[in-house]
């Protein structure tokens, strides 16, 4: 229910984040740790982007100050967190910043913490356009198939109906049809 109306709040906004190609608009629930604690930017606009660390950054980066956690609005966000029925907060991943922009949500994203507990998310992300992925499909499976064992193995077999005099009449028939200089 919330994909669609993040999916129509998307579509009805004339400077939104999307332009031509494709986009993933999905449910996220799992992030790895620190992602909305540590990374999470809160002074905003001058809080500061951790990007030295090998892995890359991953925060999350709100577009306007956050409000206090005892706001009014925020207090009201914080009933619906704990009675389980706070609406998603919209995230949009930004590949240059390595991390997600709040889209929507940025009271909600301070009222679920608020209340311990983590907000629900729909991520926005572009994805490759359908000949990217299918070029990188088939560079996938040509890799993999690379790697599949090609030595002989055993030829099954079974026993044959007459036994061993069929089988030296099978083989006679076999032989006539060699070349006649073998």
């Amino acid at each position: 229910m919330w994909v669609h109306a993040c999916a129509r709040g998307l579509e009805e906004t004339p400077d939104g984040p999307l332009h031509d190609g494709r986009r993933l608009l999905t449910p996220r629930t799992a992030f790895a740790p620190g992602i909305r604690s540590e990374d999470f930017v809160r002074d905003w606009p001058g809080g500061c982007l951790e990007l030295l660390c090998g892995g890359g950054w991953h925060g999350v980066l709100p577009l306007r100050r956050l409000s206090a956690p005892d706001a009014p609005r925020v207090k009201a966000y914080r009933r619906h967190a704990r009675e389980g029925t706070l609406a998603p907060v919209l995230l949009w991943w930004v590949s240059f910043l390595d991390g997600w922009l709040i889209l929507d949500g940025h009271d909600r994203a301070v009222a679920a913490p608020a209340e311990g507990a983590e907000p629900a998310c729909v991520v926005l992300a572009r994805v490759p356009d359908e000949a990217a992925w299918r070029r990188d499909a088939g560079r996938l499976h040509a890799e993999a198939m690379s790697w599949l064992p090609y030595e002989e193995t055993h030829t099954p077999s079974w026993p044959l109906p007459g036994g061993p005099a069929a089988f030296g009449g099978l083989a006679r028939r076999v032989m006539m049809l060699e070349c006649p200089r073998d």
